[in-house]
């Protein structure tokens, strides 16, 4: 802060005088208002005059360490230029040395302006040389000053109020005539020497016990901005000597900064924001890290300590997160910075897990409130009531946000009643210690991290944190066990997504009930309740985690059974879209289905057999899954629910079309065509995916196969629309998997194309191993039918092997198919005969599937492509008897077109023109598709050469 007596050294030039320190630029006696910018140019050229300053030197002076374009200090210098009113024919100031930089070209001489008196010294602590994210904030805080008088900038201990107090204040310092006074309430403890506190500011002798009546007489004809600064701890005082300020004084303004408003009559309240800070993003750059003023803080913070530090990519994510870790509160970004000489960003990530952080020092000039968190937070704490410190302690068991029922069922008993937890939440929230982070309904509460852990601190040494932490966990166990018990049906239920929110105090809640001051048994029912949260989360490695580890803890002696039930197949779920369809997930299954027919719980048989059904598709044991889906039909009938039997039929109509039934699974799968939102929400907290996806893209493809091509497309690509709606994860890789082969049939390869990278993109991204495995293996068959075998093949290889591993054997024989067709293309007729013969041997072994007629079709192609014609035939042959048989008209008229050209090579045009041309015939649609064009064009020679 300037000291009251000190004199200033002013510049001037022409009608203008110029006074650097208090930053005022007057003309003809009169303040010139002037952005902070062109100010900071003008006094640095001014202070220079007659010389040629670099561009570079004046970029670094007035922008410190960040990185700006010349254009920006063009805009500056332009700006500057008409505040002087430079023109061309006029007086020029500020000239521009092309090459070199700019030059103050005006006589300027320095004088020593007369002592400042009390009431008209400008005595504001300087601003910060550069303020970082508050730009709008600053202009917005002046506009509601010009309207209201009295605006109080209210946030939590550290967010930066006085510093945007201050900033303000020198930008009113030319509208209220350098007439802008500062007072520090802060070191002040009586509330009854507020208003000596504000005369002594204003210069007045204080000759009596009562100072506000002089005061009042003082400022009435004054035209003044008053900034109150640190007012929480003396709001009561405070508030009413602004009341009688405003009232009595009609050109003064006041700019309050507290933790609590000062609820005055006329009061503007500004709720100051944290920075923002960089989000969670994979593979976030410098450059993307830098364009949030919470990190260009931090790193700015750096360089000043370090000198020349510049952020990589490398550290880039690490500052991202001790952003978000310090919620962008200005004074933790600054002491955390202060200490990365000592510990690196590395160190400074890792300690912010820790007590320590709380007791870093900050700048030796700052007020102690400010010089650690500690004493930021501890400076708030202190002015609690009884009842809001514990109910702050408490409230530091919850991670992330919480609604006020949570925050009731933790915070009260043991000696505070609801009532007295409910004012002293309210009371907190107004005092900043407790935040809104946004504006929806039901209303959210959250703890600022760096609160939070000091909180936490206090609740240790309260000696009440592990019963605190129990009913935290009671009360996510029976929150998420209520939501489960309303998805008992297939027709309504609840969902967990409105509750998404709650993901970081389950996680909390389950870490310390299995900790070793826990509560196993408490873990155990939170365990069972939280799969079907995980699951429609599709946070499947958790719930495998907690389903296992809760298993892990039952007591076989007194264990209850329906949580067994329920953790036995959360495990099986989870395992088997994470590490693939082994024992284990047959095992958990088949324990669950136990436990569900010895309660006689019908809703949950029909649910393990959903569960079974999908396991046995995918390890390729198609008549056991059709078993599955006849017993599903008895159990819903038995339910005589509606979405049971719709339920039921699906797993029919996916069976069937897997067997090769296609004309039963398009009439069974039909009915998922009709949008039921209930639906979904309950599907994906059971089974952890919507079923009715499988059961679309199961009529996608029997479409292709009974001979609909553009009805085929157009229900895949609802299909997929479908599957992302519901933002599921392993929903949507259902939805792209199995569409995907209804573009290639179509031979629609560059939208094919996408859909694999979209697959392959989406399963790395959700770590859903076999998935990616297949998304391999399908561009390795799109490349294989584009005619670049050897890509092609690797791939197919490479996706092959990790299903073989994962026992993924629903698509093992197509894979084979694939790849047979590729070896031909490279001419390895051995390896691909044998590939397909164990292809072949698969099928045969587990009954007749949907792709055996090409598999057969694909084994004669590759005897004709060897010179074995005559076996050739017979299996081409085959395939189409097979083809007829299973009312697939799509593999007949591959079938019919591989044997067609076959026997023409024999001579036979006309044979292969009458096995062929019926069956083109058969098409109403779909003749812009590759297949098609080729058959047309095939049986067009054919006809030419009989």
């Amino acid at each position: 802060m300037q000291g009251d007596n000190s004199d200033e050294s002013a510049l001037a030039f022409g009608p203008f005088r110029l006074l650097p320190k208090a930053r005022l630029l007057e003309k003809d006696g009169d303040p010139v208002h002037i952005g902070g910018r062109a100010l900071d140019i003008l006094i640095f050229l001014a202070e220079r005059a007659g010389e040629v300053v670099g561009k570079r030197e004046l970029v670094s002076r007035v922008w410190a360490d960040v990185n700006v374009d010349e254009g920006s200090l063009r805009f500056h210098v332009s700006a500057l230029r008409k505040v002087l009113g430079d023109s061309a024919s006029g007086a020029r100031y500020v000239v521009n040395v092309p090459g070199r930089g700019y030059c103050f070209t005006a006589p300027v001489v320095r004088a020593e302006t007369a002592p400042a008196t009390p009431a008209d010294s400008p005595p504001l602590p300087a601003q910060m040389a550069r303020m970082i994210g508050r730009t709008e904030t600053i202009e917005k805080i002046a506009a509601e000053l010009a309207r209201h008088r009295l605006v109080t900038v209210v946030g939590p201990g550290g967010i930066g109020k006085t510093t945007v107090a201050l900033a303000v204040g020198h930008r009113q310092l030319p509208d209220f005539s350098g007439m802008v006074r500062f007072v520090d309430f802060g070191s002040l403890r009586d509330k009854r020497l507020a208003p000596s506190a504000l005369a002594s500011a204003l210069g007045l002798s204080v000759s009596s016990d009562n100072p506000v009546p002089s005061t009042l007489a003082f400022l009435r004809d004054k035209r003044m901005l008053l900034i109150f600064d640190s007012c929480e701890h003396l709001l009561e005082s405070l508030a009413m000597l602004a009341e009688s300020i405003i009232r009595e004084a009609p050109e003064v303004s006041i700019l309050a900064t507290s933790r609590e408003s000062l609820r005055a009559e006329g009061e503007q309240v500004h709720r100051l924001f944290p920075l923002d800070c960089p989000p969670e993003r994979a593979a976030i750059t410098a450059s993307d890290v830098l364009a949030y003023p919470a990190a260009q803080l931090f790193v700015q913070r750096i360089a000043a300590s370090l000198g020349g530090f510049e952020l990589g990519d490398a550290e880039a994510p690490l500052v991202a997160e001790i952003c978000r870790k310090l919620d962008g509160i200005a004074l933790a970004i600054e002491l955390a910075a202060g200490r990365v000489n000592a510990y690196g960003i590395q160190g400074i990530a890792t300690l912010l897990n820790s007590r320590f952080s709380l007791l870093w020092q900050g700048r030796r000039t700052a007020v102690p409130r400010h010089q650690t968190l500690s004493a930021a937070l501890g400076w708030s704490y202190d002015l609690l009531t009884p009842t809001e410190s514990v109910t702050l302690r408490r409230l530091s068991v919850f991670a992330g946000t919480f609604t006020l029922e949570a925050a009731l069922a933790v915070a009260s008993g043991d000696g505070t009643d609801e009532a007295e937890a409910v004012e002293a939440i309210a009371n907190l929230v107004a005092k900043s210690l407790i935040s809104l982070p946004s504006a929806a309904q039901p209303v959210r509460y959250r703890l600022l991290d760096t609160t939070r852990a000091f909180a936490a601190e206090k609740l240790a040494e309260s000696g009440e944190g592990a019963r605190v932490s129990r009913k935290h966990a009671i009360y996510f166990r029976d929150l998420l066990a209520g939501i489960a018990a309303r998805t008992a049906t297939f027709s309504t239920g609840d969902s967990f997504a409105p509750y998404a929110d709650h993901l970081a105090n389950v996680r909390a809640a389950l870490d310390w009930s299995f900790s070793d001051q826990g509560d196993r048994a408490i873990g155990i029912g939170l365990a069972a309740a939280a799969a079907q949260f995980f699951l429609q989360l599709s946070l499947l490695t958790e719930c495998h985690r907690w389903a296992r580890q809760a298993l892990a803890s039952l007591d076989p002696q007194v264990a209850d059974q329906r949580r067994e039930m329920e953790l036995q197949a959360a495990l099986g779920v989870s395992l088997m879209f994470t590490q693939g369809n082994t024992e284990e997930v047959h095992a958990a299954f088949t324990r669950s289905l136990e436990l569900a027919e010895s309660h006689n719980d019908l809703h949950w048989q029909l649910w393990l057999l959903r569960e079974f059904h999908i396991y046995l598709t995918r390890i390729g044991d198609y008549r056991g899954a059709l078993a599955m889906g006849e017993r599903g039909v008895v159990v819903a009938k038995a339910l005589n629910d509606a979405g049971a039997i719709r339920t039921a039929e699906w797993m029919l109509g996916v069976a069937n079309h897997l067997i090769g039934n296609q004309n039963e699974a398009v009439v069974q799968c039909e009915s998922a065509t009709t949008h039921d939102p209930s639906r979904l929400q309950i599907n994906m907290q059971r089974l952890g995916y919507d079923d009715r996806i499988v059961a679309l893209v199961a009529l996608a493809r029997s479409l292709w196969l009974t001979g609909h091509p553009d009805r085929a497309i157009e229900a895949a690509r609802y299909a997929v629309s479908e599957a992302e709606r519901t933002q599921q994860p392993l929903t949507i890789g259902i939805g792209l998997i199995w569409s995907i082969y209804v573009f290639l049939w179509f031979g629609d390869w560059d939208n094919a194309d996408k859909l694999i990278e979209r697959l392959i993109n989406h399963a790395a991204r959700h770590f859903l191993g076999p998935y990616q495995a297949v998304g391999l293996g399908l561009k390795g068959e799109l490349l294989i039918r584009r005619g670049e075998p050897k890509i092609g093949i690797e791939l197919l290889r490479q996706g092959a092997g990790t299903l073989r591993q994962t026992r993924h054997k629903i698509l093992s024989t197509v894979f084979a198919a694939a790849l047979a067709e590729g070896l031909v293309q490279v001419r390895q007729y051995e390896e691909a005969l044998g590939i397909i013969d164990e292809a072949i041997a698969q099928r045969d072994s587990a009954g007749q599937s949907f792709d055996l007629p090409e598999m057969l079709r694909v084994k004669g192609h590759v005897l004709a492509s060897s010179a074995r014609q005559s076996e050739a035939e017979s299996y081409l042959m085959q395939s189409l008897n097979l083809s007829r048989k299973q009312g697939a008209l799509g593999w007949e008229l591959r079938a019919a077109a591989t044997l067609g050209r076959l026997w023409r090579e024999q001579g036979h045009a006309a044979k292969a023109h009458a096995l062929i041309a019926p069956l083109y015939a058969r098409y109403s649609e779909g003749f812009d598709s590759a297949d098609l064009s080729s058959v047309r064009l095939l049986v067009d020679e054919l006809a030419s050469s009989i």
